[in-house]
């Protein structure tokens, strides 16, 4: 997988309403449209090394410069980088060869080169964040049950071969959808931040409002005519329903595809607020509720700040992986080893309609 253009922004030009930024007695104006609502539109990267969860032991939700600098320190980004830095230094120099060869960690898909994890932890109004959950006050997802399987792998480190010996291998449909390059879970709801890839597109139109990941780019389409779709068919990203509240875009999404890794089951909803602050960033709320799968609703927050351009993801491109895959699992039938169990649960959710 590989960034080979940027893609400018002019893209979309077509849909792209002018801004007017203007100023008042009271404070700072958003910005408006040119039919007149809040205008979110722009380029906007979630990449920061703050995640959805709260590390164990840290003080709380807003933390002081020193423990900013503990957590950096200790973020497997951080670590890796370090340990890599004489492979940075030789790709950097034109000896990509040699720093593919010398790699100390083999058994990693990238090496620390690769990544754009975000150069630091998350801010918002000026303070640092030690996670994207607000409430719980703990920081921690209030699950009913503890996530078991694929679900519980996802929330903590674990080598490629444990995260996802639970798919089957008998057809490339039982494998993830990111392993089939057909999408991810970046487009939410709600919106988070991996390793790489994490910037996003909002484009608006008096009726919709699009939201564009970078990673495989994957598309959320929001309606804002105010109606859900009947739930016979799950939607890839959810069925989105949008509507906009003084500054703000508010945005319902049921019935999301469970193919995708979702934090709700067919019965739960996510509910987003969209609101474009003075510096430029968006600030984007979530709020989770799904009482077949948590304890409570619970929060969170996190910035969305803005960027010069999306990178085009190739993932199919020169993709070898599910060949090799789908091949060694018929090695190990001949064998006569297990090659995997068909069912999976994406964070602890299970498809209720199966």
């Amino acid at each position: 997988m590989k960034y080979s253009s940027i893609v400018a922004s002019a893209v979309c030009a077509i849909a792209l309403a002018p801004m007017a930024f203007a100023q008042n007695s009271s404070g700072y104006t958003p910005p408006k449209t040119s039919w007149g609502v809040p205008d979110i539109q722009g380029i906007f990267s979630s990449a920061s090394l703050t995640n959805l969860t709260r590390p164990q032991g840290t003080s709380g939700l807003i933390i002081s410069e020193e423990e900013r600098q503990k957590l950096f320190n200790k973020n497997i980004y951080t670590r890796v980088a370090k340990e890599e830095a004489g492979d940075q230094q030789a790709v950097t120099s034109g000896k990509e060869k040699l720093a593919l060869l010398t790699d100390a960690n083999p058994d990693r898909a990238y090496n620390r080169y690769w990544m754009d994890p975000g150069a630091d932890l998350g801010k918002i109004n000026g303070q640092y964040r030690s996670s994207w959950i607000i409430d719980p006050p703990d920081g921690q997802i209030p699950f009913l049950k503890a996530p078991t399987g694929v679900g519980a792998r996802l929330l903590e480190s674990a080598s490629a071969e444990e995260e996802f010996n639970d798919f089957g291998s008998d057809n490339p449909e039982d494998r993830s959808a990111g392993e089939r390059c057909i999408g991810g879970s970046l487009i939410g709801p709600p919106l988070n931040n991996t390793m790489y890839n994490n910037n996003f597109q909002i484009v608006q139109t008096p009726d919709h409002v699009m939201i564009m990941a970078e990673m495989m780019h994957d598309v959320r389409v929001i309606s804002l005519n105010g109606q859900h779709t009947p739930g016979v068919i799950k939607k890839w990203g959810g069925d989105s329903v949008g509507r906009y509240e003084g500054n703000a875009l508010v945005v319902e999404t049921t019935n999301l595809a469970t193919q995708q890794r979702s934090q709700i089951s067919a019965k739960g909803k996510v509910t987003e607020r969209f609101s474009r602050q003075q510096d430029g960033t968006i600030l984007y709320e979530f709020t989770v509720e799904d009482p077949t799968l948590y304890k409570q609703a619970w929060k969170g927050e996190m910035p969305l700040n803005p960027v010069k351009g999306l990178y085009e993801y190739a993932c199919l491109e020169g993709n070898y992986s599910m060949f090799n895959l789908l091949n060694g699992a018929r090695v190990m039938e001949r064998e006569g080893r297990k090659n995997g169990a068909r069912k999976a649960i994406f964070a602890g959710i299970a498809d209720s309609d199966e």
